[in-house]
């Protein structure tokens, strides 16, 4: 079965080679598989496989290696094609962006976070981040090694409340949860502690706020302060349903770039 399933990625792995690519993608392929670590020692590893097949199936440990590596590179296969599949949409007025240094270290920071991604949303996001980086000038690239930070970071329960809050602009954290989950939890609960930090870390992270009025200048109107005459000496709940919530504009730049596959315009 191994030997089987080596002998049909080996053609498709060569299909990754770079010098078999047409040049204009050479650079962009290069520096995105030469930024995953492993690739290196399957491309060796598999060389191996085929001098000495007997003997190294016998090794169940390099088998079991083999095959969850293979996983990897069909897996890395399919990304790399579907960016390639975009970049041909877009046309040669990419070509060049797409071979300067400064796009490449995107690249290679982008690749290695996809490595490490536990799921295939977050390594779509990847793919998405750095196939839009070269197709717009949007965001500076300063901009897009935050938002590759980002995608590192964060968990896909952070994506989800991202996600609400950009297709529900002014959502409340009651709604958001509600939409989510749909059940409510105590608040002493785990799940509140945990949608609490949610909240907390995209806050403090910089891609949500609190809804805020603006002037016509775009400067921020200060919050009038409300005293309360009878205070119930209770806490404001992880589900309290009177305060909205919306992207800042890093945040809306996110998910222009990361979570939609084309980037559209933003309005200023």
């Amino acid at each position: 079965m191994v030997e089987n399933d080596l002998e049909s990625i080996q053609n498709e792995f060569e299909s990754l080679i770079p010098s078999e690519r047409k040049r204009f993608f050479e650079a962009f392929f290069t520096a995105a598989m030469g930024s995953i670590p492993w690739v290196g020692g399957f491309i060796s590893a598999m060389s191996q496989f085929f001098l000495d097949k007997d003997e190294a199936m016998k090794d169940n440990l390099q088998t079991k290696w083999m095959q969850e590596h293979l996983r990897k590179i069909k897996l890395l296969e399919e990304t790399l094609n579907n960016i390639e599949d975009r970049f041909n949409r877009i046309g040669e007025q990419i070509s060049d962006r797409i071979q300067s240094e400064d796009y490449l270290d995107l690249v290679r920071k982008s690749f290695r976070v996809w490595d490490n991604a536990d799921t295939d949303e977050k390594r779509k996001y990847v793919a998405n981040l750095i196939t839009n980086a070269c197709a717009t000038e949007l965001a500076s690239d300063d901009v897009v090694r935050l938002f590759i930070d980002w995608l590192n970071n964060y968990h896909e329960a952070h994506f989800a409340v991202i996600r609400e809050i950009f297709n529900k602009p002014g959502v409340t954290r009651y709604a958001i949860w509600k939409s989510i989950k749909g059940e409510f939890p105590r608040e002493d609960s785990a799940e509140a502690d945990l949608f609490k930090m949610l909240i907390r870390d995209l806050s403090t992270g910089g891609v949500i706020r609190q809804k805020r009025e603006v002037t016509s200048n775009g400067q921020f109107i200060k919050r009038q302060t409300k005293t309360h005459s009878t205070p119930s000496g209770i806490i404001e709940s992880a589900f309290e349903d009177s305060k909205p919530y919306e992207l800042t504009e890093l945040g809306r730049q996110f998910v222009h770039y990361a979570i939609t596959d084309i980037v559209p315009r933003i309005s200023q």
